[in-house]
């Protein structure tokens, strides 16, 4: 009977999959009646057959259904691959995810592990492109990641649904397609898994852990993380504690009996906040004074770097741990990213950096330019987000992510800070940061309907006595609730196509061809960059991070070559070493170089331009 246990196995995951628009339960006890009747191989022969009935019908029905419907705008209509967009992944849940889209798009998607996290686990990234138009290592790329912090994980899901969407939609909207025709994008959901998964499945707070599972000494004394957050009732939500106090000063809000206000100057309190649930546990009688992992990932990275005396989070050197070093030997390794996106949460900020004042330096005019573009661009595709400056809308760093991209690689990059508070009654007073508890507690009460808030309740604390617990679940606040989480998704992803469209695409403009005596040729090419971002920034060029484009003829012999430095006048420098291949610095965004040979015999010419980050291209003369 095992055999035949298996079969409605199979079936009753059909049925709850809801896709089944038969009555299973029925058909299964009717079938199960048969079993008195008929050995077990008959039975097994019935049971299968009504199985491909039934997912047979299933899917006919699912695609007459899919057909008539009327197509929403701005999403697939009928997806290869199903992904609710109303939740959040583990990371073996998203790896699943992205072997499902490979799967079903082997030509534009291939996965690969770039590195292990601290525990062991892979950090998978997908590089999606059109595979059979070209090697994807030569075209303009941009690289995306997500959830670098433990409690910021939305971030994978914006980079996921941006996988989904380009293969979904590759083959129905033109834009999509001509973009993964000449383009790359390197997606890792998220670099740092081992955080990941223990804030999805472990007690925690909205704001912790902010990091990981690495161990801290934060009290000084020898031990490590022997005294941090204890889930007191088991619901797996570290909430706050409170006990009565007629010293106290806060009082329970007046409109919302869930939420703790300060009380006025001139009036008594009723309770003192204790902090975050937790226990003494190592009897020093403090409470919490180790938190869960207090070094930031994002103050990790070789620029503009400071130790931990100065920039709190950073540790031993640059590029400490594992899942950073694995994304910094992956950038070297692709100098053809021009462009970067990393998502954190929360705030709806668009930012840029620098990080702190003393690196405002290394940001060119003409580069912040091309920055200011694309954040003003984002502004209009993310309502309530604002564009700002790390360093001088925000806050000091050293050390981050973005900073490295650009002051250690000359890549344009971004980090966008999901879900603004805006999103909560989109109200035009709020802005970034501007929402009040009150605020919180009302969109809980009338959105969520109470959902996200845990009631307080009584608890026998061991050090305290009676005291109660309660407060904002993890699961929301730095998270956006399940109803607006494709929105969120699909207009970040809108601001991260856009930055790699602008990439740098080179092309070979013009050739012209014009008899010289001697039998001599002059042989003047237009090498146009279609793209807002150069082929090399202005920190790119300056330290000489990625090698010049290369501009070459083929057709004849050369005897001279150099790039006109005014071309209306005829005036050219001459590059006397190899002038079959000139080495132009940079292509500016939107703009032009000329380039000219003088060339011995021939008659048919060819150039060609590859630059690492604008592509490779070609023209025939005529």
């Amino acid at each position: 009977m095992e055999n035949i246990s298996s079969v409605f196995t199979i079936i009753e995951s059909k049925r709850q999959s809801n896709k089944c628009i038969v009555n299973i339960n029925s058909m299964m006890r009717f079938i199960g009646s048969l079993l008195s009747s008929f050995n077990e191989k008959i039975s097994i022969c019935l049971l299968i057959i009504f199985l491909c009935t039934v997912s047979l019908s299933s899917a006919q029905q699912s695609k007459e259904f899919t057909s008539s419907a009327l197509k929403a705008m701005g999403a697939p209509n009928n997806p290869k691959v199903e992904i609710a967009w109303n939740r959040y992944y583990d990371s073996e849940q998203l790896h699943e995810i992205m072997q499902r889209i490979e799967k079903a798009y082997p030509n534009l998607v291939k996965i690969s592990s770039i590195g292990k996290s601290v525990e062991g686990k892979d950090m998978w990234q997908m590089t999606i492109s059109n595979f059979k138009n070209g090697d994807p290592d030569k075209k303009p790329a941009m690289y995306i990641d997500g959830n670098i912090h433990s409690n910021e994980i939305q971030g994978a899901e914006v980079v996921l649904y941006t996988a989904w969407y380009v293969t979904e939609l590759y083959d129905e909207i033109p834009w999509i397609k001509n973009l993964l025709d000449e383009k790359t994008l390197y997606v890792v959901p998220t670099i740092n898994p081992d955080a990941r998964d223990n804030f999805i499945h472990s007690p925690n707070n909205p704001h912790s852990p902010r990091s990981g599972l690495a161990k801290r000494d934060d009290d000084g004394d020898g031990e490590y993380n022997e005294d941090g957050y204890d889930d007191l009732d088991g619901d797996g939500n570290i909430t706050f504690m409170r006990i009565k106090d007629p010293s106290g000063r806060y009082k329970v809000d007046p409109s919302d009996s869930r939420l703790m206000v300060q009380a006025n100057a001139d009036e008594k309190g009723e309770y003192t906040l204790l902090g975050w649930e937790g226990i003494d546990n190592d009897g020093d009688g403090q409470v919490n004074e180790d938190g869960p992992g207090s070094y930031d990932p994002n103050r990790d990275w070789a620029w503009n770097w400071a130790p931990r005396y100065i920039q709190y989070g950073s540790d031993h050197y640059p590029f400490t741990f594992p899942e950073n070093r694995s994304v910094k030997n992956f950038v070297m390794e692709h100098s053809n990213i021009a462009a970067a996106q990393t998502f954190h949460n929360n705030g709806g900020m668009i930012l840029r950096g620098p990080g702190s004042k003393s690196d405002e330096g290394t940001y060119s005019r003409q580069d912040v330019q091309t920055y200011d573009f694309l954040g003003q661009l984002g502004e209009e595709q993310l309502p309530g987000y604002k564009y700002m400056v790390l360093w001088r809308d925000l806050y000091t760093v050293y050390g981050g992510e973005i900073e490295w991209f650009y002051g250690g690689r000359g890549i344009l990059s971004f980090t966008n800070e999901l879900w603004s508070e805006f999103d909560y009654f989109r109200r035009a007073k709020d802005s970034t940061r501007d929402v009040s508890q009150q605020d919180l507690y009302r969109f809980d009460k009338i959105l969520l309907f109470s959902e996200g808030v845990v009631p307080w309740k009584k608890f026998q604390h061991p050090q305290y006595g009676e005291i109660e617990i309660g407060g904002i679940k993890k699961a929301w606040t730095r998270t956006a609730p399940s109803f607006m989480i494709e929105d969120m998704c699909h207009r970040n992803m809108a601001f991260t196509l856009f930055h790699l469209y602008h990439t740098p695409k080179v092309s070979v403009d013009s050739i012209v061809v014009k008899n010289l005596t001697g039998g001599l040729k002059e042989v003047t090419a237009i090498i146009s960059n279609e793209r807002v971002i150069p082929t090399h920034t202005s920190q790119d060029a300056k330290n000489k991070i990625t090698r010049p484009d290369w501009i070459s003829l083929t057709g004849g012999k050369i005897v001279a070559g150099g790039i006109m430095e005014n071309r209306f006048l005829g005036i050219m420098k001459e590059q006397k070493n190899r002038p079959q291949r000139l080495n132009v610095e940079n292509i500016q965004g939107m703009g032009s170089v000329a380039v000219r040979w003088i060339v011995e015999g021939g008659n048919a010419f060819t150039v060609t331009v590859d630059s690492e980050k604008g592509g490779i291209a070609e023209r025939q003369s005529k």
